[in-house]
């Protein structure tokens, strides 16, 4: 009798070791769009919507560099704007103009995080990343601590509901 049982604890232990396998194969499958940016119908409409004017066509290389760049595990990119303006081969003073314009149009909530560090996070209803092709539900997760300022939770908020932003334009 205890050959049967130490042999079924053995088969069973197999059986576990096996669905552990498989759902690793799963998540390395998942794994392969690591570097996927989802652009969603209210992302291609904001992006036609910045090409419009002279301002918007600047500070689309912006939007879309945090798009590119945006961290899957906390929807946002934490920077300062002197690194922002290395990369985009500009002056802080036209980085600090396109975050203006872009937050004056909705399109991204800046959060002071100390000194000349920001967190930017664009809408998740327009641009996703991770390493899925598809969400459920926005994550945002982060260890970041900001002094509670009651406009950006507000702004957050009416991001993260898919509000209507009374700015926008009807197409």
């Amino acid at each position: 009798m205890i050959v049967a049982s130490e042999h079924q604890a053995k088969l069973r232990q197999k059986e576990i070791q096996e669905i552990d396998k498989k759902a690793s194969k799963e998540h390395e499958e998942a794994k392969k769009n690591s570097n996927f940016t989802q652009t969603y119908p209210k992302g291609w409409q904001r992006i036609r919507e910045l090409v419009r004017d002279k301002q918007g066509a600047a500070a689309i290389g912006l939007y879309s560099f945090f798009a590119e760049h945006i961290d899957p595990t906390c929807g946002a990119v934490v920077c300062d704007q002197q690194f922002l303006a290395n990369q985009m081969g500009v002056s802080t003073r036209t980085i600090r103009r396109w975050l203006d314009y872009l937050e004056e149009k909705g399109a991204l909530v800046r959060i002071p995080v100390a000194g000349k560090v920001c967190a930017y996070a664009l809408d998740p209803h327009e641009v996703w990343k991770g390493y899925n092709t598809s969400k459920d539900y926005s994550a945002f997760v982060t260890k970041t601590l900001v002094n509670k300022d009651r406009e950006i939770k507000r702004r957050i908020m009416a991001m993260f509901s898919g509000e209507e932003s009374g700015q926008e334009q009807a197409m």
